[in-house]
């Protein structure tokens, strides 16, 4: 590890315990590459320097006396959307927010693990879109191709991850908002089964469509952060049972049958799907049956999935909006969606939660097919700043939507998915591919996604300018 990037997480953990490292050395590592990118990269909204530091240092106390925990005095980020005790959680928003009295669950669940928490990451406002700029805070850009968004609604996570500024980070996933940043940025991106890590104090998160989920270079790390975040307040609406997911990493899934589904889901706006992005989610589809699974196109019976989806979404920003301390500063596309949320959140809202119970009996006998459905994660590779931001409101969600067809299904339903890095389309433009299963599968999706990494090794690549900073150091 040079000091111009992050080791993984389970390498930090690895180095920590065996004292080759201490966590100050960690977390001052992190700060000072946060303070060389910001300027450029703005991954960052809020950075805890001084109580990082802090808390480092309580960390090598503890690591001295012999103390092990799972994360104990790695430095990790988490999304804007998430209270950390002390400051605010703007989720995006201009004005004048309260600072939180206490963490989140998710939140205060790393810390038990002994995380440092070092900073909370930029999303765009309340994380409607695919892309994380704004006027509170600006731009945030990717670091593989700074002319491009990284993505959203976890953008900024997604830019300290693939940057090296942490080894891991906390997102959330409402339509993609985790795995679609880590398509355009190179990264694994899980989306567990909703309630897996808590959404508290929000018990559902957008009508129970987001989830909380990990962004890491490797299966292993998102997979260790995800256990880390895992479990639930006393008070949550959706606790599925306990499962581990790190044991799953480098465990053989067996021979598989894999739903091969390019279809995007019925919209309303027509989706094309890019021919570089069809060609490389095809190409992971035959190295999977090279791997020896039963791989053969088909696509889920979704039907009308998306008029469950709108009402469920739009409330969800009703509900935030009406706890932002200024509404009229606010994006006009904001206010608008929050004034249909009001206007969905009676019988229509009522008809769109009824609706899942038939959806999860349709598509789930899809599984009685396929194991693992093998999807990309968009249609298209990570648009220019601005492309999306400066648009009108419909104008908006007809380009997010044909940019962006294939994630939000998975918040429907509940269940978890997995971004897969898939390769490189021009001008050196990461994309990915989903791997998608029914309830309570995280761990098969792990164990395939890691058989996955271990041929194509996708975790050795950085973006130019993070080599350029290892070379000059060098």
């Amino acid at each position: 590890m040079t000091p111009d990037r992050a080791a993984g997480l389970a390498e930090s953990v690895r180095a920590l315990a065996e004292g080759e490292v201490t966590s100050r050395t960690l977390v001052e590592r992190s700060l000072a590459r946060i303070a060389a990118t910001q300027p450029t990269l703005n991954a960052f909204r809020v950075v805890r320097a001084e109580a990082a530091l802090a808390e480092a240092d309580a960390a090598d106390r503890e690591l001295a006396a012999g103390v092990r925990r799972p994360l104990l005095g790695v430095p990790v980020a988490v999304k804007d959307d998430m209270d950390v005790a002390g400051e605010p959680t703007a989720f995006g928003c201009r004005g004048d927010f309260p600072a939180a009295a206490e963490d989140g669950e998710a939140v205060r669940r790393l810390r038990a693990a002994g995380a440092v928490i070092i900073g909370k990451t930029n999303t765009c406002e309340l994380g409607q879109w695919p892309f994380t700029e704004g006027a509170a805070f600006g731009d945030t850009r990717n670091p593989w191709h700074t002319g491009h968004t990284p993505g959203g609604s976890s953008g900024g996570s997604a830019a300290a991850v693939a940057a090296g500024l942490v080894p891991a980070a906390l997102g959330s996933d409402g339509a993609g908002s985790v795995r679609i940043p880590a398509s355009w940025t190179h990264l694994v991106g899980i989306k567990p089964q909703r309630g897996r890590i808590s959404t508290w104090p929000r018990g559902e998160s957008f009508q129970g469509i987001t989830v909380n989920g990990t962004l890491a270079r490797t299966v292993a790390d998102a997979a260790l952060l995800l256990d880390a975040a895992s479990g639930n307040h006393a008070r949550d609406p959706h606790c599925p049972a306990a499962l581990t997911v790190f044991d799953a990493v480098g465990r053989d899934p067996g021979r598989l049958r894999i739903a091969l589904s390019l279809k995007p889901p019925f919209t309303a706006v027509p989706a094309r799907l890019h021919p570089q992005v069809r060609a490389l989610v095809v190409r992971l589809a035959e190295k999977l049956a090279a791997l020896g699974h039963d791989v053969e196109e088909a696509d889920p019976p979704y039907g009308q999935i998306g008029l469950t989806f709108v009402p469920r979404a739009t409330v969800g920003i009703a509900e935030w909006v009406r706890d932002a301390p200024d509404p009229a500063l606010l994006d006009r596309r904001t206010r608008d969606a929050a004034r249909l949320g009001r206007l969905l959140g009676g019988a229509p809202l009522r008809a769109a939660r009824r609706a899942e119970a038939v959806l999860h009996r349709r598509i789930g006998g899809f599984f009685g097919s396929y194991d693992v459905v093998l999807a990309p994660t968009t249609a298209a590779p990570p648009p220019r700043i601005g492309a999306l931001y400066r648009l009108g409101g419909l104008a908006t969600d007809r380009a997010m939507i044909a940019a962006c067809p294939y994630a939000w299904p998975w918040n429907v339903l509940g269940w978890p998915g997995v971004n897969v890095p898939a390769g490189f389309v021009a001008p050196g433009l990461p994309v990915g591919a989903q791997l998608l299963g029914p309830a309570a599968s995280e761990p098969l999706l792990v164990s395939l996604a890691a058989q996955l990494e271990a041929e194509l090794n996708w975790h050795e690549r950085w973006p130019p300018q993070v080599q350029a900073a290892d070379a000059e150091a060098a």
